[in-house]
Parts: structure tokens; C-alpha cells; sequence
């Protein structure tokens, strides 16, 4: 088993940066709403121009300053991981982002329906 997530790790380390930022990128689809929910309520009382200002500040350089300084933060947390671990533990983490967004309703299936009449 020790061997599989040797093999694992030594497939994934030369992209544990890319997978840090599509990790840090997936957190932010799932609980951007949250964010922007709180920001709105604070910008609430201003006036619409400020309102507005605030909001593309944050969309443009906010979340861009997340990903940004948030993904070494990510690869740096799992490099805590025993380094034939890391690979299973950025997959564990994918997964993990995966069961809270199911669990948020972030993740919908309600467009793939079947056709009710087989196709002649």
C-alpha cells in the first residue's frame, strides 16, 4: 500500500503548485457566495456607486489575492504531510471539496436529464 502512494506522489509532485491553485480556485466556486453574501450585507447602507466599486475591487483583486497567497499556503499546509502521502492527500482533498460542495448544493445535476423518447 506504502508503495501505491509512493507511486501516486512521485506521479503528482511536479504539479503540487497547479494542483494547490486548482484546489484554492475549487474552495473559492464553492464558498465565494458566502463571501460575496457577507461583503453585501457590510456595503448594504453605502451608496450604489460605492456598493458597486467595492464589489469589482473584491471580484478582481480580492479573490485574485486569495488565490494568489492562498495557494502556497495550501501546498506549504500539505508539504506537512510524510512526502509519500502528499499525493493521496491533495486527492483527499479534492474528494473533501467535492463531499462539501454536495453537501452545500453547489453541485447540481438537475441538467443532465434523460430524453423521455428513444431517439429513432
Amino acid at each position: 500500500m506504502s508503495e501505491l502512494f509512493s507511486a501516486l506522489s512521485r506521479a503528482l509532485s511536479p504539479y503540487y503548485t497547479e494542483m494547490s491553485i486548482m484546489l484554492m480556485a475549487t474552495i473559492l466556486v464553492v464558498y465565494g457566495d458566502l463571501i460575496n453574501g457577507h461583503v453585501k450585507r457590510i456595503l448594504a447602507p453605502y451608496h450604489f456607486t460605492i456598493r458597486v466599486s467595492l464589489f469589482v475591487v473584491l471580484c478582481a483583486f480580492g479573490y485574485g489575492a486569495l488565490t494568489l497567497y492562498g495557494a502556497p499556503f495550501l501546498k506549504h499546509t500539505l508539504a506537512y504531510l510524510p512526502w509519500q502521502y502528499q499525493g493521496a492527500g491533495y486527492v483527499a482533498s479534492f474528494l473533501l471539496i467535492g463531499f462539501l460542495a454536495e453537501r452545500r448544493r453547489s453541485v447540481s445535476y438537475t441538467h443532465l436529464t434523460l430524453p423521455t423518447t428513444p431517439y429513432v
